[in-house]
């Protein structure tokens, strides 16, 4: 089984939310976007929506995830800082940032 990685799992919010190509998100949408899908579904919820299209639907799945993908590797689209991303979770930094992420900011944010 593939790890998840972090990139790969904000393809999957964003498979899973509600995104259309007629949003044309910005930087912020996007984290705003993946930030609220995984709050909803979780980041298992997520991938699984994205299975399930996958085997409903593959020719409709892949041009989705396609589009995703340019969005996310988009250079306006970069991903934020870790800690943007944690101000974006729970007060407490729990809930969407993986651990690591949390391990990696825990210092800035006691130090900020």
């Amino acid at each position: 089984m593939t790890r998840l990685n972090v990139n790969n799992a904000r393809c999957a919010a964003l498979f899973a939310s509600e995104l259309r190509r007629s949003d044309a998100p910005t930087a912020d949408e996007l984290t705003n976007w993946v930030s609220g899908a995984v709050r909803r579904f979780g980041v298992a919820g997520c991938v699984s929506r994205m299975a399930q299209e996958f085997g409903d639907h593959p020719e409709a799945a892949a041009h989705r995830m396609r589009w995703i993908r340019q969005l996310i590797n988009a250079p306006s689209a970069a991903a934020p800082s870790a800690a943007a991303y944690l101000r974006r979770t729970e007060p407490d930094g729990s809930g969407l940032a993986p651990r690591s992420i949390q391990r990696a900011t825990s210092g800035a944010r006691r130090a900020a």
